[in-house]
């Protein structure tokens, strides 16, 4: 299921940077969570399995199956909106995942995203948002009038671009230091730019839903791009000291205001 993946010489240094103890694998087929008998093989190529466990007063009485399963005591690596390139820290040492999905994107932006992934891991984080809401999960799914895949997905974003305020001053040296990461980047960043100027007037149309939106946002963060309101909010210093506090606020505000 998994093979040690040769990294060029930018993104070696970047791991050896940001997490030197990291292991960097290619998978063998695609996934969205990992079975729990096909996670175990990566036992081959650390030194330890730590599976996640928290409690299940976390979650709100309606979160998906697969969030009460990761939560449990079943040994879930991947999650829904992990995208390409994931990484646990459920291992020893860390792992980042390549997923064969990969396949066709360009050299350079797949680097870019083992080199964020690698990033990531290195801010000691964790690797899934409910980690970082715990117990204020809940509080955040009973301000949240949605469908808990789509609070599912509120939350991730949510937590992606607190994640994102934390690594980006880290990206941006990248052009400078890193050439090909950095145009990487850059690109990545004007793709998004496009999108984020009608993103309320999407909304308000119902052509877009409001987690998609949420999370097409979020995702901005990390490339530094100026956010329309509501979101332009979570682009300030306040969400990055406060967190969570801050998020269910402003999920609270937001709402009440739609």
């Amino acid at each position: 299921m998994f093979g040690t993946r040769d990294l060029p010489s930018d993104l070696e240094a970047i791991r050896e940077t940001h997490a030197s103890d990291a292991v960097v694998l290619d998978c063998a087929t695609d996934f969205e969570t990992i079975r729990p008998e096909q996670a175990e093989d990566l036992g081959l190529f650390v030194d330890e399995l730590d599976p996640a466990t928290h409690p299940a007063a976390w979650l709100p009485d309606d979160a998906p199956r697969l969030l009460e399963r990761y939560a449990g005591t079943d040994f879930t690596v991947g999650m829904p909106g992990d995208g390409s390139v994931t990484w646990t820290r459920q291992t020893v040492p860390p792992a980042v995942l390549v997923k064969p999905r990969v396949e066709g994107s360009p050299e350079p932006f797949v680097d870019f995203l083992i080199a964020e992934a690698l990033v990531q891991v290195g801010t000691g984080e964790p690797e899934h948002f409910l980690g970082f809401f715990r117990d204020s999960y809940s509080d955040l799914a009973d301000v949240v009038p949605l469908d808990p895949n789509a609070t599912y997905q509120v939350a991730a974003a949510l937590y992606d671009g607190w994640i994102g305020l934390h690594t980006r001053e880290t990206f941006a040296d990248w052009p400078a230091e890193r050439p090909r990461l950095g145009e990487t980047w850059h690109d990545a960043g004007t793709r998004i730019e496009g999108r984020l100027d009608d993103l309320p007037g999407e909304v308000a149309r119902n052509e877009t839903e409001f987690s998609d939106a949420t999370e097409l946002a979020c995702a901005a963060i990390k490339h530094g791009l100026e956010l329309p309101a509501p979101f332009a909010a979570l682009d300030t210093s306040a969400y990055r000291s406060h967190g969570v506090e801050y998020a269910v606020t402003w999920a609270e505000k937001t709402f009440g205001e739609l």
